[in-house]
């Protein structure tokens, strides 16, 4: 009779295999969730009244929250608010910067940007050939009024002919030269004529007045032909010899120039409210008075309004 093998069966028990240790997970689930319950719970037994209306406040709207005095849910005076966006509706804690001091902020962002176009000129004046052929007939400097750039007749080279409001074709190369460079900025310009003290003689009625106006006009034309927007023209003056550039000799050449003033943000606003409307002029002399109403309303009524207007005698100036 042969042996039967014998066979040993071995059971593997794995011992608490029904939860293993995922009880220590909820345990600390539930020891945090407690914590906060009582954290919460001190933090309401020490709030103020004036606290806890914030709070409510937050939990109803905390969107368009506005009571309370703070953006944050819970401020206790010490801890951290962090705001990443404000709305309108916020009526968020801002520094309170005195006028003065805006004004001086900005007056010297002003003046940050006139020294760094002052660079970029003095460095096209040494890059670009034209401009460095004439630059002893460039003056660049900084004024109350922005940055200066005057042009300026040299003995044998002047800008215009004399007592001619034409450009030369060297001046009218300057200024468009000079446009690519004025015309990237936002500033308004102001363009002025100058003349020396030599009397103009040519025309009747027509003074060194008339021929630094005219000047100023075909130079502004010029920097509009060159990239100058027409926008950025704020003022175009002519100031004959009322304003010598070297007063010892005022019929020296260098007193016929042309200035362009980049216009800093104060004069600009100042010649524009200026040369504005007022709301209540303080004389009104085009209103006519109630006497020369009723007489204008007679004349219409008579029909005797229309009067032919007399020719000029021979020689005599018609403005």
């Amino acid at each position: 009779m042969e042996e039967q093998p014998i066979i040993i069966k071995r059971k593997k028990v794995v011992a608490a295999g029904h939860h293993g240790g995922s009880w220590k997970v909820a345990f600390a689930d539930f020891a945090t969730a407690m914590m906060a319950f009582f954290l919460v719970l001190w933090l309401t037994a020490t709030a103020s009244p004036e606290q806890k209306l914030a709070i409510e406040g937050y939990f109803k709207d905390p969107i368009g929250f506005m009571e309370g005095g703070s953006s944050s849910p819970v401020d206790l005076g010490g801890s951290a608010s962090v705001i990443n966006e404000a709305t309108q509706d916020i009526d968020s804690s801002r520094i309170q910067i005195q006028d003065e001091v805006v004004d001086q902020l900005a007056d010297t962002l002003e003046q940050r940007r006139m020294q760094q176009l002052f660079q970029e000129l003095q460095e096209r004046i040494e890059q670009n050939e034209t401009l460095q052929e004439f630059k002893d007939q460039l003056l660049i400097d900084i004024t109350d009024e922005g940055l200066r750039i005057q042009i300026v007749d040299r003995s044998g080279r002047p800008m215009f002919d004399s007592g001619r409001p034409e450009l030369k074709y060297y001046s009218q190369d300057i200024l468009f030269e000079l446009a690519n460079t004025l015309g990237s900025v936002n500033n308004k310009l102001s363009i002025t004529g100058h003349t020396d003290a030599t009397p103009f003689r040519g025309r009747p009625g027509y003074t060194n007045w008339e021929l630094s106006s005219d000047r100023a006009n075909t130079a502004r034309r010029a920097l509009v032909a060159g990239g100058v927007r027409l926008e950025q023209i704020a003022r175009v003056v002519g100031l004959s010899d009322s304003v010598l550039f070297d007063k010892e000799n005022p019929v020296a050449p260098v007193n016929r120039r042309i200035s362009i003033i980049v216009l800093n943000k104060k004069t600009a606003d100042g010649i524009e409210t200026g040369a504005g409307r007022s709301d209540q002029p303080v004389i009104d002399l085009t209103r006519p008075s109630e006497e020369e109403q009723q007489e204008a309303t007679d004349r219409l009524e008579r029909g005797d309004w229309f009067q032919e207007r007399q020719q000029p005698e021979p020689g005599e100036l018609n403005w």
